[in-house]
């Protein structure tokens, strides 16, 4: 930096020096006036120079700003006019009243003065209201990152197209695996001979190359029942507006048992690790097949997962292998805990209280202390009736505790059985879950994507009438001094025609075995319906539901109860079965309010229509026919817009999650 640029830091000295050598001069005149004449002549000289200078550097420097102020200036209006950013000015009333010359490159006039800023994007002016500090629009085939500033009425807009183009494209060639599996292959070609096995081979490698083919997806046979399929984000994002429409083209490869065939397919997805990718695909995978199959899973790195398809009821298995291999893991299990500890879900049903009992009557086979986990003020009416009958039995009766005791009696060796429900804020006492290590998950529903971690033993069977179906397998293989009572067997047969509806809904022929089983074991039939009669106001007040009802669309028909009138989730599931009978009904949705202030909504299929994805979008779940959901802080009308807005999505779009 020139010197002249600074102030001049001497000028005080100089002056001081010269004040004394003031002073010395009139010593020298006094006693010296010749040499006293010479010295002020110098003095004088040297003054003239320094005041001189001190002004040149004044006028220099006042030149120099002058000249730096003029080039700043230029520089500033050059870059305001020439720099590759957008710079708006606009009023009150959002008008632009100044724009620089490069916003130009995104009107297709000449100018966008004097016009709106919707010229620019419809949101933009809402924005600005809602105080946004930085928003993204979309000008032609522009993409402008804009930055606001609302109390100058100023906007800086930067062209990010190029950028967000990358971005795309990184989005787009991301890797994705997916694992295809073939659900019920070997239960169709069980029976087959080999030229039939050879030729739905034949078939269905035929389809699935020619669909990989059409979407530009390596697809490579790794076993008889398992593809491995490669792409990228972008072909995904294609089968996703198909709805993956392989699952309805293989569904239709009718075999000669007259049984469809059907794909169930586990996708991982998100910027990880192929080998974390093959981990979220294999989830993915388990999580279509725990939900019945001939479905679509999708996770990510999130966790996050879509579902799409579902449209078939599980296949019942025809073998009972599992049945068995389970039950000697049961049986394995509970003779090395030290305890066993039972229960179900909250508002127990009785396919819940009777799936309790027989894992009870599992442990006494086993000669190991078990206990029911019951809330006593957590009772439905529904099953009131049955529970009444236990307390009867004195012996039965002992076996039942509440969650507080099991808290107290729970230790790190006690078996935890959970019955009925996999997802653990729906368990009788979540707090039990993390009181122990071992911890067995039966179950009839399709798994959803809460579910307990870390389960000891897993059986999931969605082509289950009910959990109690499965339990009363498992004591088929249980040792043989195992005596059921007949009010046990009694629990177990009505949790079987509870969740059938008398053997009309989700039966097959196993789960008229195991009700052969519990009837050769006393089960009182009689009993039974004594436990499913019901009063007569509970009738009044569900016919009432039932009456309200209208069909919304392509024989959907809703009905809701009144706000502020309560209903029990037994009554509302009631009132969708009735609806679902009637002519011209393929599903049925019925929403009211609970005693709990939160509102509860039972829905009904006859499998046409996947109620369980529309319910898992309102945070429930439950089965392709038989699903349901409580909501939150809503009232029953903002329930009843959103389930609407859910149907017209999944007639219109992809069922999601």
């Amino acid at each position: 930096m020139p010197n002249f640029f600074k102030k001049p830091t001497m000028s005080g000295h100089l002056w001081i020096i010269y004040l004394i050598s003031l002073v010395l001069l009139g010593f020298i005149w006094y006693y010296q006036w010749m040499l006293g004449l010479m010295m002020t002549l110098f003095l004088a000289g040297s003054i003239f120079y320094s005041v001189r200078t001190e002004q040149n550097m004044i006028n220099e420097t006042e030149e120099y700003i002058s000249t730096l102020s003029y080039r700043v200036k230029k520089v500033g209006e050059e870059a305001l006019l020439e720099m590759p950013i957008g710079i708006i000015l606009f009023s009150d009333t959002f008008t632009v009243e100044w724009a620089n010359p490069y916003m130009n490159k995104f009107s297709k006039t000449d100018s966008i003065v004097g016009k709106s800023l919707k010229v620019l994007s419809e949101d933009l002016i809402s924005q600005i209201k809602e105080d946004r500090h930085e928003v993204w629009i979309r000008v032609g085939d522009y993409q402008l990152q804009t930055i606001i500033k609302k109390d100058e009425r100023l906007l800086y807009l930067f062209d990010r197209t190029r950028q967000t183009e990358i971005h795309n494209l990184y989005e787009n060639e991301q890797t994705v695996l997916s694992i295809i599996f073939l659900d019920n292959y070997e239960e169709i070609t069980q029976g087959m001979d080999d030229t039939a096995k050879s030729h739905i081979n034949s078939q269905v490698t035929s389809i699935l190359n020619k669909w990989a083919g059409d979407y530009g997806i390596y697809l490579k046979r790794t076993s008889q029942e398992r593809f491995m399929a490669v792409m990228n984000h972008k072909i995904l994002q294609t089968l996703e507006k198909s709805k993956f429409e392989i699952l309805d083209d293989v569904r239709e490869l009718i075999t000669d048992q007259n049984v469809p065939l059907t794909l169930s397919f586990g996708v991982g997805i998100g910027p990880v690790s192929l080998p974390e990718l093959g981990e979220l695909a294999q989830s993915s995978l388990d999580l279509a097949l725990g939900r019945g199959g001939d479905q679509v899973a999708i996770k990510d790195d999130t966790g996050k997962v879509r579902f799409y398809g579902g449209k078939t009821n599980p296949m019942e298995k025809r073998t009972r292998v599992r049945a068995r291999v389970i039950s000697h893991a049961m049986k394995e299990l509970v003779q090395e805990s030290e305890k066993v500890l039972i229960m179900g879900h909250k508002s127990p049903d009785m396919d819940a209280l009777g799936a309790s009992i027989g894992i009870l009557k599992i442990a006494q086979a086993n000669e190991k202390d078990a206990a029911i986990v019951l809330d006593p003020d957590d009772i439905d009416t529904g099953v009131q009736r049955m529970v009444e009958e236990v307390e009867k039995d004195e012996e039965l009766w002992s076996y039942f505790i509440t969650p507080e005791d099991a808290l107290e009696m729970v230790t790190n060796e006690t078996l935890l059985v959970v019955v009925d429900t996999h997802k653990p804020s729906l368990v009788m006492e979540e707090k039990l879950l993390t009181k122990t290590e071992h911890v067995v998950v039966i179950d009839h529903h399709r798994r959803a994507e809460e579910f307990i971690s870390d389960p000891t033993l897993v059986y999931m069977e969605p082509y289950a009438s009910s959990t109690a179906e499965l339990v009363t397998e498992l004591l088929e293989y249980q040792p043989k001094k195992l005596k059921l009572s007949m009010l046990e067997s009694t629990a177990l047969l009505a949790g079987i025609i509870v969740d059938t509806k008398s053997f009309t809904l989700r039966t097959g022929s196993r789960t008229f075995d195991a009700a052969s089983y519990l009837r050769s074991k006393g089960a009182d039939t009689v009993l039974v319906q004594k436990f499913m009669k019901e009063d007569l106001d509970v009738y009044v007040k569900r016919s009432r539901l039932i009456e309200k009802a209208d069909v919304y669309r392509d024989g959907i028909a809703i009905s809701n109860g009144e706000e502020g009138e309560a209903y029990g989730p037994v009554l509302i599931a009631q009132a969708a079965d009735t609806l679902l009978t009637m002519s011209g009904i393929v599903a049925s949705f019925v929403i009211s309010s609970r005693k709990d202030g939160r509102v509860g909504i039972s829905a009904r299929s006859l499998g046409d229509i996947n109620v369980q994805v529309i319910m898992e979008r309102m945070n429930g779940g439950g089965h392709l026919t038989n699903a349901a959901t409580q909501l939150e802080d809503t009232t029953i009308e903002d329930a009843r817009a959103l389930l609407q807005d859910i149907i017209d999505e999944y007639f219109e779009g992809g069922d999601s999650e």
